[in-house]
């Protein structure tokens, strides 16, 4: 039976204030919500031992309890990815089809959407996802979670060309392999200690001049893409719409951290509830989640989903790391190895995003490769021939009847 935690001091009172040190015979351990009897099987100095003992049982329950809660944390994020990314799917089909029925679309402000059951089971879908990913958060480190928002990119991908008609080539799938190998690497290199554990740790963090210069900078960018950049070129440039959902994202984010914080102080009988902290923080959470939705729906109802979700994974991403990197400081504690690592894995998954969807319109598969990269060598030696200035073309017409087309390279 492992003994009370507290620190050494109190520890050793109750035990050796009366107690017989002599081998064989029994002394109590006692806390407020233990009781342990030992018996003292060897000679020694016993207030050493116990308070060695005592250290080392604390540390191994910490680092056990520190193992334990990240590969919670890695699971969910993991899990959230998959219920993500086939909501979006989903919603994309409701979308499809108020189009169809020829109703108001969502980018030209229409929300005949709500009435659509498969656009709810998305929504649902998301729900849950979100929730998962909320959780992950309250385990695990935002520079970990939220880049293995990749897989729900795969997800997204791998489904819209089954149930959307969009394919997948030998391209698209080389990206899966590499945003899976980067976020495999960024698995291994991540951080796995919390560096802000209560409220008053969260408050200290928001407090700091650095954090606030750099959520005034993203809150006056936000205003300006939604009040002035959206309504002139948010239905041509894909670019508004996910920027926006992106930068909120780094607000959202930061209210799940801090009430993951809150709900599990709260299970540790600490006054979350008479602090204001969290009521702040799910105020911003709904205000940001709300603003997420609405400018994601105008992105996925104007442009094409292979699109949409992996620019707006990798701008999120940037974003809430950057977030992380400045109001947690979750990479102090990590080696340079580990923070390269990091990086590189996060690159090799905007690779792969990039692979997955820059040539999603290319016909290429293990099958015509080699005729498509023949074609492209004949294309390029034509275009390169530095010799061939101009050429005639008579087409087999006679010369003297009609006349002679010039065809000039540049």
């Amino acid at each position: 039976t492992r003994p009370s935690l507290r620190s050494g001091a109190e520890a050793m009172e109750p035990l050796w204030g009366n107690s017989s040190c002599a081998n064989g015979s029994l002394v109590t351990v006692s806390c407020s919500s233990h009781r342990v009897i030992c018996q003292v099987i060897s000679d020694g100095n016993p207030t050493t031992s116990v308070h060695k003992n005592l250290t080392l049982h604390s540390s191994w329950a910490t680092q056990v309890e520190s193992k334990y809660g990240f590969y919670i944390g890695l699971a969910l994020a993991i899990f959230s990815s998959f219920l993500i990314g086939s909501s979006v799917i989903l919603k994309k089909k409701g979308l499809l089809r108020l189009v169809d029925k020829g109703g108001t679309r969502a980018g030209d402000g229409g929300h005949g959407y709500l009435k659509d059951w498969l656009w709810w089971a998305g929504l649902l879908t998301m729900g849950g996802g979100e929730a998962a990913n909320f959780a992950a958060y309250a385990f695990a480190p935002a520079t970990i979670v939220t880049p293995l928002g990749a897989l729900s990119v795969l997800i997204s991908a791998i489904l819209s060309s089954y149930l959307l008609g969009e394919r997948l080539n030998l391209l698209g799938k080389l990206g899966c392999m590499l945003s899976i190998v980067g976020s495999t690497v960024m698995v291994i290199h991540a951080p796995e200690e919390e560096e802000v554990t209560t409220l008053a740790e969260m408050a200290s963090k928001l407090k700091e001049p650095g954090f606030l210069a750099y959520a005034a900078i993203l809150l006056v960018a936000c205003l300006i893409l939604i009040f002035f950049l959206a309504p002139r070129y948010g239905q041509r440039n894909i670019l508004i719409y996910l920027t926006i959902c992106s930068v909120i994202g780094a607000f959202s984010v930061s209210s799940v951290k801090g009430l993951g914080i809150a709900i599990k102080g709260f299970f540790a009988d600490q006054p979350v509830l008479q602090n204001p902290l969290p009521w702040i923080l799910i105020l911003t959470l709904v205000a940001s989640v709300t603003t997420q939705i609405n400018y994601l729906n105008k992105a996925l109802d104007i442009f094409n989903t292979s699109l949409v979700f992996p620019i707006y994974y990798v701008l999120f991403t940037t974003i809430v790391i950057t977030t992380s990197i400045i109001l947690f400081k979750e990479w102090v504690a990590m080696s340079v190895v580990d923070i390269i690592g990091t990086v590189c894995g996060f690159l090799t998954i905007i690779l792969g995003v990039f692979l997955l969807h820059a040539f999603k319109d290319m016909d290429i598969h293990l099958g015509n490769l080699p005729q498509v990269l023949q074609n492209s060598d004949q294309a390029s030696a034509i275009k390169d021939d530095k010799n061939i200035l101009i050429e005639v073309d008579n087409s087999g017409m006679i010369a003297d009847d009609k006349p002679k087309v010039f065809m000039i390279y540049t």
